[in-house]
């Protein structure tokens, strides 16, 4: 296959990711999926490597190739079936996620699987948008082992009633599931088109030769690495549940055949909900790595070959059952981030930009009053970390999401809340030669009584400057004027106001320079 044919069918299979995702935008019910995209949709061969994704959510996407071989590998698959999960112990990342994988069958031999991560706002929590400041799995709502949604082409009604029951709006989560199943329809429907175009034998060719080159591209990003081996500690604020500044360390070891990212020496698993599965940790190591390679790099699992993941089992970052995982998703696999690129800032001192905030500053709430039943969930952006070529950007989602805000005409018209300020944290972000970026600062007054919780971190351990560079200021969580902890639940009444202003990127270089 020559350079351009290669171009032509990463590119197509590219193409049947994003539509896959415009399906599933379109279709959902929910702002979570619909206005704030938090969803993920990607293509794996028939033994669950990675071929193809979109560019949505770094999170889904990372922890999807490193873990769907071993979801799809013990299922007995059938034309026309389609699997649905979210044990975050089974391949999954945290209970809100839910994954459906559907097979590609031709001349009766499994070709592939079009596969699909969406966030449920409410997946039947102990708390309106189902991510509680939980310290048990069972807390964070209902657990979903992979198990069959569609059975050779017929649905299974009652499992999907199942699923949607137990949530506080179940004809919103039943169309979001099927938004879900669309979307794996229309992916099958191309994905079938573009093998039938190349043929069997020429798809399977032309995903060795796209694994053989993107596994080129990333041997040689990494051989411009100086061998060595390089170290880096940060810590989480705390857990929820009295536990403080729990570290996670990360020794990368470097040389001429790819990189080891070892986790030994972390934090054990914690009670409260900062632990994460491997996948979770995983997807952080990837995708720091996979920054410092060419843009045409192709996401598949090539790209990840040089690239070796460690965590001893029941550390932080490969946490066992039952412990919670809530927060591991989110905010876990972003300090992560952080201290990969911290341990890379040894070797590549101008090359690493500062820490950026640190922190997807989850909100959840809703109610479960009889006369009004709804939740919600969003996540707010921050500072971005400078760098050498430039100044961090403000207010913006960074690293392992990718989100939108949600748009307050959506807020405003669909729930009981009314934003009274929506701007930028101004000097927030670090001083240096290069300033970091600002957070944000989004303020909410409660129209009805409402159930809040916060998971959020930075709160009380600064984004780290580069290089001379200050660091960021720590975001600050308030509720009538009056301080909050990092990670809080609380019943709040009409009229009562919620502050939450956002960590500020840290700075790069000396200012005076």
């Amino acid at each position: 296959m020559d350079p351009i044919e290669l171009n032509i069918f990463a590119s197509r299979l590219e193409a049947v990711c994003d539509e896959m995702g415009a399906v599933l935008r379109n279709a959902a019910f929910s702002p979570n999926i619909r206005d704030r995209l938090d969803f993920s949709c990607a293509v794996f061969d028939a033994a669950g490597q990675l071929c193809a994704q979109a560019a949505h959510i770094p999170v889904h996407l990372g922890s999807m190739a490193f873990a769907i071989a071993d979801i799809v590998s013990p299922i007995e698959w059938h034309e026309g079936d389609m699997v649905v999960l979210n044990d975050p112990f089974l391949g999954g990342t945290h209970l809100p996620d839910v994954t459906l994988i559907a097979p590609l069958f031709l001349e009766d031999r499994l070709v592939a699987f079009v596969v699909n991560r969406a966030h449920h706002a409410d997946i039947g929590a102990s708390s309106p948008g189902s991510m509680p400041v939980s310290h048990s799995l069972d807390q964070e709502g209902r657990v979903i082992p992979p198990g069959k949604l569609i059975r050779r082409g017929a649905l299974d009604r009652e499992f999907l009633l199942q699923l949607c029951g137990e949530n506080r709006n179940p004809q919103e989560s039943e169309g979001d599931f099927s938004a879900q199943l669309s979307a794996n329809r229309s992916g099958l429907q191309r994905l079938e088109q573009l093998v039938e175009t190349w043929g069997l034998n020429g798809f399977k060719q032309g995903l060795e030769a796209l694994n053989d080159y993107a596994e080129r591209l990333a041997r040689e990003s990494l051989q411009r690495l100086p061998v060595g081996i390089y170290q880096f500690e940060d810590v989480m604020d705390d857990d929820g549940q009295g536990n403080q500044d729990i570290p996670i360390r990360v020794e990368l070891r470097i040389d001429l055949q790819g990189v080891v990212v070892d986790f030994s020496g972390s934090a054990a698993q914690v009670k409260g909900n900062i632990n994460c599965p491997l996948s979770v940790a995983a997807a952080a190591a990837y995708y720091v790595f996979r920054c410092l390679m060419p843009v045409q790099t192709p996401a598949c699992a090539g790209t990840f070959r040089p690239i070796h993941i460690m965590a001893p089992k029941g550390c932080l970052l490969n946490a066992e059952r039952p412990v919670a995982v809530a927060a591991g998703n989110v905010e876990t696999s972003t300090r992560v981030v952080d201290v990969v690129l911290g341990a890379l800032s040894r070797a590549l001192p101008d090359g690493i930009p500062a820490a950026s905030h640190g922190s997807m500053n989850n909100l959840a709430m809703g109610s479960d009053s009889d006369t009004l039943r709804w939740d919600y969930y969003e996540t707010i952006g921050g500072g971005m970390g400078a760098g050498r070529r430039g100044g961090g950007l403000h207010g913006v989602q960074t690293h392992m999401t990718n989100t939108l805000n949600t748009p307050i005409e959506v807020i405003e018209s669909r729930f009981p809340l009314r934003v009274r300020r929506y701007a930028l944290r101004k000097g927030s972000g670090g001083k240096g030669q290069r300033y970091g970026g600002d957070g944000l600062i989004r303020e909410f007054e409660f129209l009805a009584p409402t159930q809040v919780t916060l998971l959020t971190e930075r709160r009380t351990h600064q984004p780290w400057g580069i290089r001379g560079g200050q660091s960021g200021q720590v975001g600050v969580n308030s509720f009538n004027g009056k301080l909050l902890p990092p990670k809080v639940s609380l019943q709040v009444e009409a009229g009562d106001m919620l502050c939450i202003e956002t960590p500020g990127g840290g700075g790069w270089g000396v200012e005076s320079e």
